[in-house]
């Protein structure tokens, strides 16, 4: 008897990277939702079989939770998966975390109460295991817990499966225990080729001659290939450090290209890449994973820029299927580390709690000016009363501000202000 795919919904798809990788290691799609028109054109091209809903994922007129919840005749979804936005938490940006109308992080976790998937993959940009979002990070594990889930949080470099390029991922797993228990982060493949490697014969496709000396020169890995945002201009390859780097390698980073260079062209810095290239940087190729996009060049850059790398996608979801399947070792997991001991203090205590009691309930040594530094960032995230008394400052853990399904969210407004400039 044929084995069954595992069925996978996925959540801010964008144009498919995880989508396709996700594939590869033997999910189906019942779902896959995504926001950017040219995005769900893209998924449309490549996969028409597959049921592809565009609009705001929050929306219950545009996806409904609940109809993929487990009930008689209907078994649990295997995987919700999702690249829910980075603007919130990216290092570059203002990191607004919760009270950026785009975070839907929280959000997604909520709904893994609602679907009930044997397991959750949503991954962000690396600024959100900084420690400005310790207490974001400890609320999403508490919660997780409580809906009956162990899940951990890893930082995976792209660069260690095979991805020739600079992009840490900053990736969310949960499951059932018993299953967890059998889950193991998949292990680095060995160095990634070189950008030179990677794009000569692309490169070289019009019969340019100074394609293997560029080659030559283009002996390491790529920066992190960014997307960009609607609030911004056209593509180009990303900020100063960036754009250093890429000179360093003999490519002009100032826009992209429409074709791979003539025989006999000339580059007072190098070529440009073509959005084919940035593909390939990417984790996309000509065998294993083939894909098209469609749109303008500015439209397909940022797809392509945007996206999941194929390859991690495909090594985490093979290391989710061994999970399922208990065709692992158990390993012995350690407990759960503190990503923020005082918001847990704070919200196990539910009550005003002093500076002294906060650091004697953490078992934490701190300045009073570090304490107040670290309340103060949770204040970001979370509503945090404050009161003064004879024993001095008192500090309650509020709300948590993020959007996590309210009608009355003051996100609703926000987003649907700024819709046409949300990527």
């Amino acid at each position: 008897m044929t084995e069954q795919p595992l069925r996978v919904i996925e959540i801010c798809a964008g144009a498919g990277g995880q989508a396709l990788g996700l594939e590869k290691a033997g999910f189906e799609h019942e779902l896959a939702v995504e926001l950017d028109e040219n995005a769900v054109n893209t998924l449309r091209h490549n996969r028409p079989a597959w049921k592809v809903v565009q609009g705001d994922v929050a929306d219950p007129g545009v996806w409904d939770p609940a109809t993929y919840a487990p009930g008689p005749g209907h078994p649990p979804v295997d995987l919700l998966a999702g690249g829910v936005p980075c603007p919130p938490f990216t290092i570059a940006g203002k990191q607004l975390g919760a009270t950026d109308e785009r975070d839907l992080f929280a959000w997604a976790v909520e709904q893994a109460n609602i679907v009930r998937p044997r397991a959750l993959l949503l991954e962000n940009v690396r600024g959100l295991s900084m420690p400005r979002f310790a207490g974001y990070r400890q609320h999403v594990l508490d919660r997780l817990r409580e809906f009956g889930y162990a899940a951990e949080w890893r930082l995976l470099q792209a660069s260690h499966y095979g991805v020739p390029q600079l992009r840490p991922r900053f990736v969310l797993v949960a499951m059932a225990p018993d299953d967890f228990a059998h889950f193991h982060w998949p292990e680095p493949i060995g160095d990634p080729p070189t950008v030179g490697e990677t794009l000569l014969s692309l490169m070289s496709v019009n019969g340019w001659k100074g394609a293997e000396k560029w080659a030559e020169r283009a002996n390491s890995i790529a920066p992190t290939i960014v997307g960009g945002s609607k609030k911004h201009g056209g593509a180009d390859l990303g900020p100063t450090r960036a754009k250093r780097a890429w000179a360093e390698m003999g490519v002009d980073a100032l826009g992209i290209a429409n074709h791979a260079p003539g025989p006999d062209d000339e580059f007072p810095k190098g070529p440009k890449l073509t959005c084919e290239m940035v593909a390939r940087i990417q984790g996309w190729d000509e065998n294993e994973f083939q894909w098209t996009f469609t749109g303008k060049k500015t439209s397909t850059y940022r797809q392509i820029g945007n996206a999941f790398p194929p390859p991690v996608a495909k090594a985490l979801g093979v290391s989710i299927v061994a999970a399922l399947n208990h065709t692992t070792e158990r390993r012995e997991r350690d407990p759960d580390r503190d990503h923020d001991p005082i918001y847990r203090v704070l919200r196990e205590a539910g009550v005003f709690m002093t500076a002294a009691q906060i650091l004697r309930a953490a078992k934490l040594e701190l300045e009073a000016h570090e304490l107040e530094r670290r309340i103060s960032l949770l204040s970001r995230d979370f509503h945090i009363d404050i009161s003064s008394g004879k024993s001095g400052t008192s500090y309650r853990l509020g709300q948590f501000k993020a959007f996590l399904g309210q009608e009355d969210h003051v996100r609703h407004d926000q987003f649907d202000l700024n819709r046409s400039r949300i990527s």
